[in-house]
């Protein structure tokens, strides 16, 4: 029996909330890094007897379409899944719903659920240095109770009742395009690491709009903090959702 990751995190938060769970796993854990755009995910199987951690982000409401892409090429030959989303404090919506949606098309049985919260991606302020210590305990706990069911009696086949609609919320645009200020020293690290391909080698300055999918991992990875967005379209969207965002979330465990 192996414990999978197969995480979707740009900025590290997402990545971080799963390592944290995983720390309960007394064995080895693998991660499959759904922002590799190099990796052909249609040739991955996962073995029957495996037990899956499939997290990523909330972006809107919703799972990073680029994300969802990649997940649902991945077979998972009836594998147990805990599915996990994590959010800026603001809500997740219907992106537990729709991983739920994904993973069990990919052949995997959702046996639990986890939502999460970490600093915002785009506008910091909001879950500031989230995951804590705080957090850290509650995951911890949230994940004894996982992988002692797992590993113990076998685990009920009832599907846990997770929140969310269907049909989904309609899903939202990119719109923030971040782009690279005259610090740029053109290194190329941006392109070399951008989980949509859509910064070129030949032109780092800016990034296809098309593509962009603005998960911000171009601005985290630049060595001179050289790539920024609007800064007038980030300050609407920070007062957009300050109220939503005003108090703490907790972490929720579905089982």
């Amino acid at each position: 029996m192996e414990l999978i990751q197969i995480v979707f995190s740009p900025t590290g938060g997402t990545g971080k909330v799963a390592d944290i769970i995983t720390e309960e796993w007394d064995g080895a854990v693998t991660r499959i890094d759904l922002s590799n755009a190099e990796t052909d995910f249609s040739k991955i199987i996962i073995g029957q007897e495996d037990i899956v951690l499939a997290a990523v982000p909330s972006y809107g409401g919703r799972v990073p379409a680029l994300a969802a892409k990649r997940l649902m090429e991945i077979r998972g030959n009836r594998a147990k899944c805990i599915i996990v989303c994590v959010y800026g404090n603001r809500a997740y919506e219907d992106t537990l719903v729709e991983l739920q949606d994904i993973v069990e098309s990919c052949g995997f049985q959702t046996v639990a659920a986890v939502s999460a919260v970490a600093e915002h991606s785009i506008i910091h302020q909001y879950a500031a240095g989230r995951p804590d210590e705080k957090d850290a305990e509650e995951l911890h706990g949230f994940a004894k109770t996982l992988f002692g069911r797992l590993k113990g009696t076998k685990i009920s086949e009832t599907v846990p009742e997770i929140p969310g609609s269907r049909p989904y919320k309609k899903a939202g645009g990119a719109g923030l395009v971040p782009k690279a200020t005259k610090d740029c020293v053109s290194c190329g690290l941006c392109a070399e690491g951008c989980p949509a391909q859509a910064i070129s080698r030949e032109n780092l300055k800016t990034a296809d709009a098309k593509k962009c999918i603005s998960c911000m991992r171009c601005v985290v990875r630049c060595p001179k903090s050289a790539r920024k967005t609007n800064g007038a379209l980030v300050s609407v969207a920070a007062l957009a959702i300050k109220k939503a965002c005003s108090e703490r979330k907790g972490n929720e465990l579905f089982i």
